[in-house]
């Protein structure tokens, strides 16, 4: 319980940094932030997949990687599993998390779904980044609805 309120306390404190109003002016400076947040995220990502058990690595489908990460990094990560997976069979993968921890406190107002999206970054380069380890190239994008709840679009770049 006290390693999710540490996450949560350092990544409000990374957004919060990173989205200081001095520290990018200029219209590029919300999206040099964006890039940050997903950068530190993948590399966060990467470090969780190359500590994976060697058995962990051999997936031979993408649908056992996505869920893998729907459950068993979900749970390592934010102490729950992810609540749906939904596929077009074709390299498009939705990730649905109706009560995203993350979001759970800017929840009680609709005010605060316009400042969401810069919560999300950190975890789709956390997916992007463990996706990579696990030998899949990915484009990862977030999107809220409603709050808590967001959806996580995995598109699977072929190479």
């Amino acid at each position: 319980m006290a390693d999710a309120v540490l996450f949560e306390f350092l990544h409000t404190e990374m957004v919060a940094e990173l989205w200081a109003a001095d520290l990018h002016p200029g219209p590029g400076g919300q999206k040099t932030s964006l890039s940050v947040l997903e950068g530190i995220g993948f590399r966060v990502g990467q470090a969780l997949g190359e500590r994976l058990p060697p058995e962990t690595l051999a997936f031979r489908e993408e649908l056992d990687v996505l869920k893998f990460l729907c459950k068993d990094l979900w749970v390592a990560v934010f102490q729950k599993q992810m609540d749906g997976l939904r596929t077009n069979h074709q390299g498009t993968y939705i990730l649905q998390d109706n009560n995203f921890p993350l979001l759970v406190p800017m929840a009680s107002g609709l005010q605060y779904l316009e400042e969401a999206p810069k919560f999300l970054a950190f975890t789709c380069g956390l997916l992007c980044g463990t996706l990579r380890t696990l030998g899949v190239q990915s484009l990862v994008t977030a999107s809220v609805i409603t709050l808590p709840a967001c959806r996580f679009q995995v598109v699977i770049l072929k190479s």
